[in-house]
């Protein structure tokens, strides 16, 4: 099973750790698109999955429904971090963060056809000083982009441009970062199996939210934000997998299949429907 070592997991996985069904598990710890990479490459048998991923690999993996890391609006930790404004990037460099290609391609399409601009991109590791020595704006993820945005940006006058907040705004519909998969030829395999890891993760879920307090509290006491920021980061971020997420993904896919590496009505597999293929809208 992957693991993301990102914050906006903890919910997911606290639960795990609670009632001792973590040890279960044989967690592998990596960034988003390593993690990805792995998952596609067989190493791994079902965890997290960055959506452009995903979405490359539809024939090959299984989402598990109602689990997933995205948004409604804002996001708190996907951002375009700039020193000009956004219409004003056009033909500026800017720094693409190296952990996750759905935040990276999320923000070339919103510069693209929302703000009508080119900017001159390149890779970059996700480190904002170095991204603000060499660009003008730049895309970060996760942990980084927390930090980005409490701490770093404000002190150097830095704007901050939350990528789930933008989408929300033009599209009017929640963005979707990551999903939970399993790798069909396992599924096939294991189908009991799982079904019980699913269930176990949505109730690790559902009492990481019902304690978010305790949680916040205690994952502050290794991190450099307070259980306050933490709450509320925790309680932002959307972990459901439905009908409204399948309409935003369909739409991300329409938008950007072509450019992307997959079908503009690539069609997403849900576990539990396995005798026909679910389309990204249909809220099956």
């Amino acid at each position: 099973m992957g693991h993301i070592q990102f914050l906006n997991c903890l919910p997911l996985y606290w639960g795990l750790a609670r009632t001792g069904t973590l040890l279960d598990l044989d967690l592998c710890k990596d960034t988003p698109e390593r993690l990805s990479e792995r998952l596609i490459a067989g190493d791994l048998d079902m965890g997290p999955v960055t959506l452009v991923e995903f979405l490359r690999h539809a024939d090959e993996l299984v989402a598990l429904p109602d689990i997933a890391v995205g948004c409604d609006g804002p996001v708190m930790s996907c951002h375009i971090v700039s020193q000009l404004p956004l219409d004003r990037l056009d033909g500026e460099r800017v720094a693409l963060g190296s952990t996750s290609r759905t935040s990276v391609r999320l923000a070339q399409l919103l510069l693209a056809e929302r703000y009508g601009i080119a900017p001159d991109y390149y890779s970059c590791p996700p480190d904002l000083g170095l991204m603000m020595r060499e660009a003008q704006a730049g895309v970060l993820i996760g942990d980084p982009a927390l930090r980005a945005a409490l701490h770093e940006a404000p002190r150097y006058g830095l704007g901050v441009h939350d990528l789930g907040q933008l989408w929300k705004e033009w599209t009017g519909l929640p963005f979707v970062f990551a999903v939970w998969a399993v790798r069909r030829d396992y599924l096939a395999r294991e189908p009991e199996l799982v079904r019980e890891v699913h269930e176990a993760f949505l109730a690790s879920r559902d009492l990481s939210l019902q304690e978010v307090t305790k949680v916040a509290e205690q994952a502050a006491r290794w991190e450099a934000f307070d259980s306050g920021v933490l709450e509320r980061y925790f309680t932002t971020l959307d972990f459901s997998l439905g009908p409204r997420q399948l309409a935003g993904i369909a739409e991300f896919a329409r938008r950007t299949g072509p450019t992307t590496g997959f079908p503009a009505d690539v069609r997403v597999r849900l576990l539990g429907d396995e005798s026909t293929d679910a389309p990204g809208g249909g809220g099956t």
